[in-house]
């Protein structure tokens, strides 16, 4: 009776470990999606930042430029169009330099613009210029100009970071499959006597695999669930440091990577328990002891 006491007891201990071992991995998974949730937010973000700069000509009648404004922020490959006047120019020049160029020059140098900032997937040197040509011919348009290096260089690091990001992410969760397989093998391990009983009195596998796998998809679930409190827990605290944080990270997001983390719970600890019992399954007795 004490013997089977202690083998319960190791038993649960075991259970106890191993979900709390794949709630670990599970959170750091979770973490590594958040971040790139996050990435992704920052990156469209500064892609709509980008874009070009339209000079209009001296004598544009307003009505032209207005009708220009309209038309830019309908496209769709536009995020923002904002007109600043020649007075605006001159404004902001003075306030970026100190210098009041119309006592200097008896007049103001300075004609209306329009910038225009793009959508994220048209943010690309390539489409802004095609863009831009199709405006040159505009006659009120004098000019335009596109910080071509620029939005290039920035496309360029973008790509790099994504790439990164893909292969953590990749690498991590190879990593967290090998890990949640090794615990849960060593759960199984610890019945693997059982199974061999089981076998001798005429049980199919089948009816052996069952418990294991129903046992390990609780387990998957409960280690998602503990994961998901923790992720939640370090959000909000994130969160509470930076508010920005939350903006980046959508409640849909959140979600998303929440019921994906029970997903990988579930079919990673299934899947695991499922190659584990089959192995004890085929082996013979003398090589349980191994």
């Amino acid at each position: 009776m004490k013997k089977k006491k202690t083998l319960a007891r190791s038993i649960f201990s075991a259970q106890i470990t191993s979900t709390i071992s794949v709630a670990l991995v599970l959170l750091i998974l979770g973490l590594v999606a958040m971040m790139g949730i996050a990435a992704r937010s920052i990156t469209t973000e500064i892609k709509e930042n980008m874009g070009f700069d339209l000079l209009l000509a001296e004598d544009a009648p307003q009505a032209e430029v207005d009708r220009l404004l309209t038309s830019l922020n309908s496209s769709p490959r536009v995020a923002s169009a904002t007109l600043f006047s020649a007075t605006q120019a001159m404004e902001q020049w003075k306030a970026d330099t100190g210098e009041d160029v119309v006592e200097l020059l008896g007049v103001n140098p300075f004609t209306g613009e329009i910038e225009v900032k793009m959508r994220a997937e048209y943010a690309s040197s390539d489409s802004i210029s095609a863009f831009v040509a199709s405006l040159r011919s505009n006659p009120i348009v004098s000019d335009a100009t596109i910080h071509a290096e620029m939005v290039d260089s920035i496309n360029r690091n973008i790509s790099s970071i994504g790439l990164v990001l893909l292969i953590i992410a990749a690498a991590l969760l190879l990593i967290s499959f090998v890990l949640i397989n090794n615990t849960v093998r060593l759960t199984v391990y610890s019945r693997r006597f059982t199974i061999h009983t089981m076998k001798l009195v005429g049980a199919t596998g089948a009816f052996i695999r069952r418990p294991f796998l129903v046992s390990n998809l609780i387990h998957g679930i409960l280690a998602a669930v503990i994961a998901i409190i923790l992720l939640s827990a370090l959000s909000a605290y994130v969160s509470s440091l930076d508010p920005a944080v939350s903006e980046a990270v959508s409640l849909y997001d959140s979600l998303f990577v929440y019921g994906g983390l029970i997903v990988a719970g579930v079919f990673i600890c299934t899947l695991s328990a499922l190659f584990a019992t089959n192995r004890y399954l085929r082996i013979s007795y003398d090589r349980l002891f191994h």
